[in-house]
């Protein structure tokens, strides 16, 4: 399915207008792209996730996490969407009624077959310069996930799992095992959730 955009340039403002509540979409350098809906995979595996950091998050009272349809304005004509993004508690004076005003200290995104290009390439370079601490790109059809955390020279370099782990420097003691991703039925979150507060 072809991704629908909106050439523009246009500004948040104009995206804040133009895209419905119910609709996600990403404003990157301008230009709006509206998401084709999600195949029940990738959704599966989205919220199988998102409980995972949820339940954490609030444990240790981290912060907010927030899910698609809220949108990170990181400059003028840059405001995405990501699927699943997290605000530390000390940075919780950027979370806006409609919307947050700056950017996540983690983002995640799912790739889809027409969002490649936006995953790997525009947002990532947009989260870099934002300033993200750590960019999540998690591939439901490749198996792959990537995980980017920005150093001190404020560039992404990718930080691999070791022993399929990855360990979060974003979320102290949250740590995913990548194997998680791709098993079949995906693995209750409860009891890891319970294993990675006990550490």
């Amino acid at each position: 399915m072809s991704i629908r955009t909106r050439a523009g340039p246009h500004s948040f403002g104009d995206f804040i207008e133009l895209v419905p509540e119910d609709q996600k979409a990403d404003l990157i350098d301008g230009v709006i792209y509206m998401a084709s809906p999600e195949n029940i995979e990738h959704n599966e595996l989205e919220s199988w996730l998102l409980t995972l950091l949820r339940v954490y998050i609030e444990q240790r009272r981290l912060g907010q996490i927030t899910v698609s349809r809220v949108a990170y304005r990181l400059a003028t004509h840059v405001a995405p969407e990501p699927d699943i993004a997290f605000v530390a508690a000390s940075r919780a004076h950027l979370l806006k009624g409609g919307y947050v005003d700056g950017p996540p200290d983690l983002a995640v995104e799912f790739v889809s077959p027409e969002s490649v290009e936006r995953d790997y390439e525009l947002k990532r370079a947009r989260y870099e310069q934002a300033g993200v601490r750590e960019y999540w790109i998690i591939d439901p059809d490749e198996k792959r996930a990537t995980f980017l955390v920005l150093g001190p020279d404020g560039k992404f370099a990718e930080s691999p799992p070791v022993d399929d782990r990855f360990h979060s420097r974003v979320l102290p003691g949250f740590s995913l095992d990548t194997r998680w991703l791709w098993q079949r039925p995906l693995p209750e979150t409860l009891p890891i959730v319970h294993a990675l507060l006990a550490e």
